[in-house]
């Protein structure tokens, strides 16, 4: 497994963490204190904005798991990614897109800029 590939299985874990206690301690793995998480709908830093965000998706599309679609590529300390937003229930994805993500020192996300394809309703 690469770094890259290590790196994502951690965010996704946090995506989809199950309760408020999982979703710190994952947060927490999957990304460096100062993080910051950016996307059209949200511009979070810190582990406490970035867990909110998470917190608010989970509110938003409840029974939903966010799942990779693809595999990462990466070089340097940069990665990208696509996932899609599946319901739990019947397999369908409403929402869609692709997070570049840039690494720290220690393996863990110091940035994400996020890409949202497809949205219910757009």
């Amino acid at each position: 497994m690469t770094t890259f590939d290590a790196a994502v299985q951690r965010y996704f874990a946090a995506w989809n963490a199950a309760t408020p206690e999982d979703l710190k301690d994952a947060v927490a793995a999957a990304f460096t204190e100062e993080g910051t998480y950016t996307d059209p709908l949200a511009d979070v830093s810190g582990h406490d904005g970035i867990a909110a965000a998470i917190s608010g998706a989970h509110e938003q599309f409840p029974g939903f798991e966010f799942r990779l679609a693809g595999s990462p590529d990466g070089h340097h300390n940069i990665a990208r990614f696509s996932w899609e937003l599946v319901s739990k229930a019947d397999g369908s994805a409403p929402a869609t897109g692709f997070d570049v993500i840039t690494l720290a020192e220690d393996g863990r996300i110091r940035s994400v800029s996020g890409f949202l394809d497809r949205l219910p309703g757009a």
